[in-house]
């Protein structure tokens, strides 16, 4: 029988932190799903709400309950919803659409500049239940695993990053051993790329990308230099393609240093403010930059999807697991740095 009421992180207050409280189950409309939550993941995102930072602050409508990295089962329909069922297992794209946008008409739907997010914008996956617009339900194959679904989010975001431009046979250069970044180098070395270099000054997350995808090559660049590794491994130009990661202008003015004439950059990190950008060096490189938000509605899923179901092993990136009610524990894991992905149980 559905409950009345749901356990339920929530931002409840103006101020740092998160509170576990019982809120009301969602009451879904014509179009939209309700979800059990089974695991959730932690995103950065989720901690700058607890930290309730600057963009917190001014994002973020209080009471909200947060998250938006999830996998579950769907155990009610909307009487207009087709093509899904009860007891489904699924995850969802958590960017909430319009539809009356030159972007959304054209089918690019991850463009749409009305895009609103659930556990920023709107009630989030951090509870025992969500609603979704059941377009934004992603149905679970059988094969992937509760744990996974929950992080498809973020590794949907290191997949429309790293597909960006084509890796098959290029050598390509990371900056920021984030969980994003080291999921990044994981699929580019799925979908071909010769050689893969991921850059931080983190050595547990160094440590954490050389255990997540072996053959990556993990540089410590407060302690060695990004030419000698591209000598190193024989590349008389430099690299292919850069993916940043890390929001870090001293990583992205490395970046351009490091690729070949022609070179191209998808920028998924957020730089804190404004950056100063010797657009010259780019000019005269040549160099094409691709800005990255989210994933593409819905090819992104697809092939993320198809990877994970073709050899593509992410499993090892969470390294913490926790009961919901030890939150706590939780954020205290992804805020030391020296965590992977960290997901909570639900059931």
């Amino acid at each position: 029988m559905r409950p009345n009421t749901m356990k339920a992180l929530e931002k409840s207050r103006p101020e740092e932190g998160l509170w576990m409280v019982q809120a009301p189950v969602p009451e879904i409309g014509p179009d939209e799903v309700l979800i059990r939550v089974k695991k959730t993941g932690i995103c950065g995102t989720d901690i700058h709400i607890w930290n309730w930072d600057e963009w917190a602050s001014h994002t973020v409508p209080v009471p909200m309950i947060t998250g938006h990295e999830f996998a579950g089962e769907i155990v009610e329909l909307g009487r207009n919803v087709t093509g899904l069922k009860i007891g489904q297992r699924c995850s969802g794209e958590g960017h909430l659409i319009g539809t009356d946008s030159r972007q959304s008409r054209a089918g690019k739907f991850h463009l749409d500049p009305g895009t609103r997010g659930i556990g920023v914008n709107e009630q989030g996956a951090f509870a025992q239940y969500l609603k979704l617009p059941a377009f934004n339900v992603v149905p679970l194959p059988d094969d992937i695993p509760d744990e996974i679904g929950a992080i498809l989010d973020p590794l949907g975001n290191a997949v429309h990053t790293a597909l960006s431009f084509d890796l098959l046979g290029e050598d390509v250069l990371i900056t920021g051993a984030g969980p994003i970044g080291i999921m990044a180098a994981a699929v580019a070395r799925h979908a071909g790329a010769r050689h893969v270099v991921i850059t931080d000054i983190n050595p547990d997350r160094l440590a954490l990308a050389q255990h997540v995808v072996p053959s990556v090559r993990a540089v410590n660049v407060a302690k060695e230099e990004l030419q000698s590794v591209i000598s190193d491994l024989g590349m008389s130009q430099g690299f292919d393609v850069g993916l940043e990661m890390s929001g870090s202008q001293a990583a992205l003015d490395q970046m351009v240093e490091a690729l070949v004439m022609g070179g191209k950059i998808a920028l998924l990190g957020i730089p804190p403010g404004k950056s100063p950008v010797d657009w010259s060096r780019i000019v005269f490189k040549a160099i094409t930059i691709k800005g990255v938000y989210g994933r593409e509605m819905f090819e992104t899923w697809y092939k993320m999807i198809a990877m994970l179901q073709n050899g593509l092993d992410v499993s090892r990136v969470i390294t913490h697991r926790f009961a919901a009610d030890d939150f706590a524990q939780g954020f205290a894991a992804m805020k030391s740095g020296k965590s992977g992905k960290v997901v909570l149980d639900w059931a």
